[in-house]
């Protein structure tokens, strides 16, 4: 990773503030002042700020049932609210993979495992992303099926998606279906949705490979048990973890002066 995201990940503090403090010479690396923020972080580098030896924290993995209303990302310039409120506060260094917008709830795996939000998030891995869908009207058989088969949205075709009907009224005013996705495109569901003029009036996705929203408040995060996380990293190619998770508790990295 780079440095600025070594010492971010380590809750020195944010990368854009990391990158400052490396350009003005406060970092070293192996002895050795280096004021790039780009610079690749080796296993084996000692790195340093104002002197301090910086470590990495353990890896954690989390999930959240994000309710309505917040933003995915760890900060806002508007001061709208966003997901970190829910965050434990002890673990350093979490960010979401992928997104869900501000109208959209539902689950969002929390990790500072940078190699494994890359590929959990990359749709090679083909991860599956499952959606519960209310929309407006009742889409027919020939809408469905070219949800099925990709559907172009912002001048790009979608990749084939798994949907089904679970509930279609008899008045002809609504539909729910589940729509299983390997993208994590802004906004797709959604576009894909207005694409086939059935606009969505709510969204939650429910299940991210095997882990399921069942049974989860919304709001509530919860550390993935290590069952499930070299469940997750089986499936997308990466070794089985070796070290015993983070603890909930412990000392914070001091904060730059």
């Amino acid at each position: 990773m780079t440095l600025n995201h070594f010492l971010a990940r380590a809750g020195l503090t944010s990368r854009r503030k990391a990158a400052e403090l490396i350009r003005e010479g406060r970092v070293t690396v192996n002895g050795q002042v280096q004021d790039n923020p780009a610079y690749r972080v080796a296993s084996t580098d000692v790195v340093r700020a104002d002197g301090d030896l910086i470590e990495q924290p353990e890896s954690a993995y989390f999930i959240l049932n994000k309710p309505k209303g917040y933003l995915t990302t760890l900060s806002d310039e508007r001061r709208r609210p966003t997901v970190v409120q829910f965050f434990p506060p002890s673990v350093q260094g979490l960010v979401p993979i992928g997104r869900l917008d501000k109208d959209t709830s539902g689950l969002i795996l929390l990790t500072n495992d940078g190699e494994f939000a890359l590929r959990m998030a990359h749709p090679r891995y083909q991860v599956d992303k499952e959606y519960q869908v209310n929309c407006f009207g009742v889409p027919d058989d020939r809408d469905l099926a070219r949800l099925e088969r990709g559907i172009t949205i912002e001048g790009k075709r979608t990749h084939p998606a798994q949907v089904n009907m679970v509930y279609a009224s008899p008045e002809g005013h609504q539909a729910t279906l589940r729509i299983v996705i390997h993208e994590g495109r802004k906004r797709q569901v959604r576009l894909m949705m207005e694409a086939i003029g059935h606009p969505v009036k709510d969204l939650s996705r429910v299940r991210i490979a095997h882990l399921t929203i069942k049974g989860m408040q919304p709001g509530e995060c919860r550390r993935l048990p290590m069952k499930d996380v070299d469940r997750l990293k089986a499936l997308v190619g990466l070794q089985p973890s070796e070290r015993a998770p983070v603890r909930e508790t412990g000392r914070a990295p001091k904060q730059p002066r």
